[in-house]
């Protein structure tokens, strides 16, 4: 996208060469799979194929409601046809181009429904251990008449993700482009913290550090903090130190918007944004002077990684810990890669800054994310195939097995389906002499170079260049790690090749020079230790041999050929590479590529020499046993149609039960939450229905919570405290948490209450309702099922949704006035107030 051409004041973006490659693919009426660095443009490749006259149904999805807003709002100032749909709204559904969260896209892309172009923005997602089974079944079950956009700048392997593609029978073409438009610079932190600062006297580390990049003229900044009172703080302890400069100069509905506090803070150009904050104050004010540039300093949660898109120079970012739900996590290098890409915006940088502190991340932690498939499976569309199968008198099983054989993986996925079938209906009789086979012993497992687990093989022997090591989540070349050769005893570490492809080997002194020696005929004297090695090395030798390397003084000239065949026995496989003069030492440089090394080989011929390793148990488990000793039978060792059987969403014949349907209707486990609920009679639809909030609350509201609910206490009669990958956590839905009910009853006056107490903002208030009324929108407009109880479910959620499903209008953002629509530049030098 070339930004040079100006003409009447305006600039003219031109596609570069890979963008107009993808244009023309797309046109053709291929599918693409583009990868490019953050800022490159990849989305402007989109936006080219829709401002050019294309015709025909586009829906561009995003990871996040925030993400979609921003693209939704961008695309409808310029006139476009376009319309929104997040789960709990619904706008112009009809129109030309839909922004959508790819989860509300998963239903009708299944049944066949596709739009003319699909685009699937930061597909990366399809590795995640949460969305990524979603992203997996929603990709492989496009239909063929629908076009495919899959777009994402920190995937390592696309050319496999396109591979996966063909073998659907889709024409697929790979666009690739690693050169960055705007190129990136790492500045320590140490450097600006030295600079003489001209101004009063600034207390505090971190706004030491952004005053002495304002000076530097880094700005603006873009900080990253792991939590959000972390951000809030940092953002109101640079508004309170850092110098003032030029005020932003705030609309009235702006500040109507933006609130006392937030207010305070822009006008010193700075700002804090997480999901905490209000969506009309995210979306109507930070986001908005953060894209123009009006803001000098932006301190972020981690979330906005992967956001909307900021005007920002320079990046830091202060810890790579962030919380999810109860966990603590560490920022992924494709995260980082993300991250740092926010810096130096195409047509606004030059260049980029990333600052580094110590003991954070730095550029060379970023990298792109090999993608494979997570490893958990969309259970409930996989049973949505079975039942459209057993609707159309085919065989549910076969459907099962068709749509798992479609997945991202480069093994056989494994329902379970033929072993489990026959010994399902006779779990209840129990045999005695089979009642202590279950624990018979453990087997060790590997994983292996595309990151399955697999029964770990005997050690094999290869070359080191042959090999792979693993290395912060990766497998390199092991001599591209110092670490390899650290059990080598000879010799010190040295260098080979340049800073991008870099391999380590050892250098050993060898020899000295004699002095007064002539240039053409220099001799140079063993060093001790090594004429003793060189000796051992001759021990199996006849004496001629011996003789001749028990020499002491030796000519230099020719010593490399004389010596070469002598270093891998010396050495523990070293390879003479070249000798090199330090001073007065001849020193010897040894490469280890051709050394051998035992590893264990993975299913794909790989050898790898530290893969992870983990014991597991053999089950034993026979189809007789009762099945009181079965209920504590850990489902994450079950094959899927056994754990479906056990948790009753399928009988004896593999037919999904009235459970397994309703499970189907949703992601993840809050579909299991749900359907036995129904079968609650006991419960009140009116209590489950807002009970609902708690699916996806989180532990943000555990402070409100004044009991347990009845749903969590009909999950765990139902599952017990069990646990189950990407489902089940202690017999509850993953993103389970109290106190979102209360909320949701008494949020007005929550709002007007004071919340210090409580570990949430007006931002989470607003969030969990519209999680809510997501999910309410999702019953609502869920195929019927002849049962009473499902149907009065959905006839409360349609009182409650109401035409909140189908919204025509959206929330009124203020427009920025002319002055806030090009990057501040500041007029005072920070080194001069």
């Amino acid at each position: 996208m070339q930004m040079n051409s100006k003409q009447f004041g305006q600039t003219l973006a031109l596609p570069d060469s890979w963008q107009r490659k993808a244009l023309n693919f797309l046109r053709e009426g291929k599918d693409v799979v583009l990868h490019a660095p953050t800022g490159a443009g990849k989305t402007f490749v989109f936006e080219q194929l829709i401002e050019s006259g294309w015709k025909g149904k586009a829906v561009y999805t995003v990871p996040t409601r925030a993400l979609a807003n921003d693209k939704f709002r961008d695309w409808r100032q310029r006139g476009w046809d376009v319309g929104l749909v997040t789960g709990d709204l619904h706008y112009r559904s009809e129109a030309n181009v839909i922004v959508a969260t790819l989860e509300t896209q998963r239903g009708s892309v299944g049944r066949g429904l596709g739009p003319d172009l699909f685009v699937v923005d930061e597909y990366q997602l399809l590795g995640d251990q949460r969305r990524g089974p979603t992203y997996e079944v929603t990709i492989a079950l496009t239909p063929q008449h629908t076009r495919l956009l899959l777009m994402s700048g920190s995937v390592a392997n696309p050319i496999e993700v396109a591979d996966w593609l063909r073998g659907h029978g889709r024409a697929v073409e790979l666009v690739s482009e690693g050169k960055r438009p705007v190129p990136l610079n790492e500045v320590f932190a140490e450097s600006l913290l030295r600079q003489p600062f001209r101004g009063r006297k600034i207390r505090g580390h971190w706004p030491k550090l952004v005053a002495g990049a304002m000076q530097a003229n880094l700005g603006p900044l873009l900080i990253f903090a792991p939590k959000r009172a972390a951000a809030e703080e940092l953002a109101r302890q640079l508004a309170m130190e850092l110098p003032e400069i030029e005020p932003l100069e705030l609309s009235a509905d702006q500040r109507r918007i933006a609130g006392r506090e937030l207010v305070g803070l822009l006008r010193k150009r700075i700002a804090f944004h997480h999901s905490g904050l209000d969506y009309i104050k995210r979306a109507g004010v930070v986001e908005p002077l953060a894209k123009a540039g009006q803001l000098q300093v932006v301190v972020a949660t981690t979330g906005l990684g992967a956001g909307v898109n900021f005007s920002m120079r320079s990046v830091l970012v202060t810890d790579r810990e962030y919380r999810v739900n109860d966990e603590m996590s560490l920022i992924r290098p494709d995260e980082l890669l993300q991250m740092f890409g926010r810096a130096g915006r195409r047509g606004m940088d030059e260049r980029g800054f990333v600052i580094v502190v110590p003991n954070q991340a730095r550029m060379n932690d970023a990298r792109p994310l090999r993608l494979h498939r997570s490893q958990t499976l969309d259970w409930a569309a996989l049973l949505r195939e079975m039942s459209l199968a057993i609707k159309e008198n085919r065989n549910p099983v076969e459907a099962a097995r068709d749509l798992a054989g479609r997945l991202f993986s480069e093994e056989k996925v494994r329902l379970g389906l033929d072993l489990s079938l026959s010994s399902l209906p006779q779990k209840h009789y129990s045999i005695a002499d089979t009642k202590d086979i279950g624990d018979r012993d453990e087997v060790v497992e590997m994983r292996n170079s595309v990151g399955l687990w697999e029964r770990k093989s005997g050690q094999t022997k290869t070359r080191l260049c042959d090999a792979l090591a693993l290395s912060k989540g990766e497998w390199v070349n092991p001599l591209s790690l110092p670490e390899t050769l650290g059990k080598v005893k000879v010799g010190n570490p040295c260098r080979f090749g340049n800073k991008k492809n870099r391999t380590y080997g050892r250098e050993i002194p060898v020899a000295t020079y004699l002095e007064g020696n002539s240039e053409k005929d220099r001799k140079v004297t063993l060093i001790k230790s090594f004429r003793k090695r060189l000796r051992e090395s001759t021990t199996e030798d006849i004496p001629r041999i011996r003789k001749k390397f028990s020499r002491k003084v030796w000519r230099r000239n020719g010593l490399e050929e004389i010596l070469r065949d002598r270093f891998p026995l010396l050495s523990q496989g070293g390879e003479l590479v070249e000798m090199v003069d330090r001073g007065k030492v001849l020193r010897a440089r040894l490469s280890y590529e051709s050394a051998f090394v035992l590893g264990w080989k993975d299913v794909r011929g790989k050898v790898l020499l530290n893969p992870p390793m983990r014991r597991v148990k053999r089950i034993y488990d026979s189809p007789f046993r009762d099945i009181s000793e079965k209920s504590g039978r850990d489902l994450d060792n079950m094959s899927p149609c056994e754990a479906w059987y056990e948790l009753g969403l399928i009988d004896e014949n593999a037919r999904p039960t009235t459970r397994g349907k309703i499970f189907s209707f949703f992601s993840r486990g809050e579909g299991l939450a749900i359907a036995v609920a129904v079968e609650d009679l006991n419960y009140s639809i009116d209590e489950l229905i807002f009970d609902l909030a708690n699916l996806r609350a989180g532990h943000r509201f555990r402070s409100y919570a004044t009991s347990e609910s009845r749903l969590a206490m009909v999950c765990r009669e139902a599952f017990g405290f069990r646990d189950c990958r990407g489902y089940l956590r202690s017999g509850l839905p993953d993103e389970y948490g109290e106190g979102a009910t209360e909320v949701i009853h008494n949020r007005k006056k929550l709002l007007s209450e004071n919340k210090e107490s409580f570990d949430f903002s007006s931002g989470d208030l607003e969030r969990v309702e519209i999680e809510w009324k997501s999910l309410v929108s999702l019953i609502a407009r869920a195929p019927s099922l002849p049962i009473d109880r499902w149907q009065e479910l959905q006839k409360r959620a349609l009182a409650i949704v109401g035409e909140n499903a189908m919204v025509r209008d959206l929330p009124d953002l203020p427009e920025l006035p002319s002055r806030q629509q090009a990057r501040f530049q500041s007029t005072i030098p920070y080194g001069q107030v």
